[in-house]
């Protein structure tokens, strides 16, 4: 069963930044997705950015240009670098993991989830 634990979440003002971190435990995959979902209160839960395990990646329109997704293989790490934040970036930041090198587009198709970082952007 892999593990999924992020870190990075907390509390800032419009336009600045914040970096998630997501270290995978146990077994990793040669082909895989790893990614970011976030969930505000009350809204859709929506796919932030994903990357596979050959470097592609992908984001969503709301994210594109101050969002970056990049990982670190060596340490089983995924990041998300999170520039130019606005407050409707305020959301519960989730890590997915798919066991293979196309990311899902729902959140149901991935295998694994972690159990969440808050981020809050402050006006």
């Amino acid at each position: 069963q892999e593990q999924l634990v992020e870190s990075g979440g907390g509390s800032v003002q419009a336009g600045g930044s914040l970096r998630l971190s997501c270290v995978v435990s146990r077994y990793i995959y040669s082909v895989y997705c790893m990614g970011w979902f976030r969930q505000a209160p009350g809204k859709e839960r929506e796919r932030v950015a994903g990357i596979s395990s050959d470097g592609s990646t992908s984001y969503a329109d709301s994210v594109k240009g101050r969002f970056t997704i990049s990982q670190d293989i060596a340490k089983n790490t995924a990041y998300l670098q999170m520039n130019s934040l606005k407050p409707e970036d305020t959301a519960m930041y989730y890590c997915v993991y798919y066991t293979g090198r196309i990311c899902p587009g729902s959140w149901d198709r991935f295998n694994y989830w972690g159990q969440g970082t808050q981020v809050t952007v402050s006006s």
